[in-house]
């Protein structure tokens, strides 16, 4: 079997806001390998995002070791191995929807690295329906339509790992569904791996391969769920036994995880 992607080991994270000790992270474990999408679901305060923090070399573990396509999550960092995409779209408000997206990918192709061709990306936005808005500032978007240029933005980075933290929890629920089976179209024909952070059970079955389950804190990993359910996704899978009866699986470890 190849390295995981992303692997956390034994990892514990402690904060020190005002004095007090916040014990945020006990002895995280997980590996995320190549091309797999991993949902971490959990209680507000769990340490979901501080996860993502980590592996993103924006923390240091306490304890433990993290690392990101075998390397330290600095060293990935420096070599552009991954890209983020957080809550807000966070897009340039002088720059077109054209010139947002390849921004990343501009400063990376100049140093050599493996970011998306022209080409590549306008073929990208053509088939999450944002070509006509190519010209388009962001002030001239909606909510849904920004998102959708801030993944872009990602993907077109060309980087091998993505970590998405509550991308879509500013978005109506119509909107959010949406934007689910948008990403995983993009994710199905890029193949990055994804690390994806979510409050919301169905959007965590629909997108994964597997849910991890984190406690109240301190987070700890209390199960991990396999989502059985056959790729590419459409909506009706949300109609199907086996969506429900992972629901429920997940559900459960929840309730399961908060009692502990």
């Amino acid at each position: 079997m190849s390295a995981p992607a992303v692997s956390f080991e034994a990892v514990s994270k402690w904060f020190r806001p005002k004095g007090s000790l916040v014990h945020a992270l006990s002895k995280v474990s997980l590996d995320v390998q190549p091309s797999e999408f991993v949902s971490l679901i959990g209680p507000s305060g769990c340490g979901k995002s501080t996860m993502l923090r980590l592996a993103g070399g924006l923390l240091e573990p306490d304890r433990g070791t993290v690392a990101v396509n075998s390397q330290t999550p600095a060293e990935a960092r420096r070599q552009k191995r991954y890209g983020f995409v957080p809550q807000h779209p966070a897009l340039l408000p002088w720059r077109t929807v054209r010139r947002n997206v390849s921004l990343l990918s501009d400063v990376n192709r100049r140093a050599g690295r493996g970011a998306m061709s022209d080409d590549e990306q306008l073929a990208m936005l053509d088939g999450i329906g944002l070509t006509p808005f190519l010209d388009s500032l962001p002030r001239e978007l909606s909510g849904g339509l920004q998102q959708r240029v801030s993944i872009a933005r990602a993907f077109a980075l060309g980087a091998p790992v993505l970590m998405m933290d509550e991308p879509f929890s500013a978005l109506d629920e119509i909107t959010r569904a949406d934007m689910r089976y948008l990403l995983l179209e993009v994710w199905e024909r890029i193949g990055s791996t994804v690390l994806f952070v979510t409050h919301s059970i169905p959007e965590a079955v629909v997108l994964s391969d597997r849910v991890a389950v984190l406690s109240g804190r301190p987070g700890r990993i209390t199960a991990v769920v396999d989502v059985p359910l056959g790729r590419p996704r459409h909506a009706e899978v949300e109609d199907s036994d086996d969506f429900h009866r992972v629901l429920a699986e997940v559900r459960a470890a929840l309730r399961q995880g908060w009692s502990n």
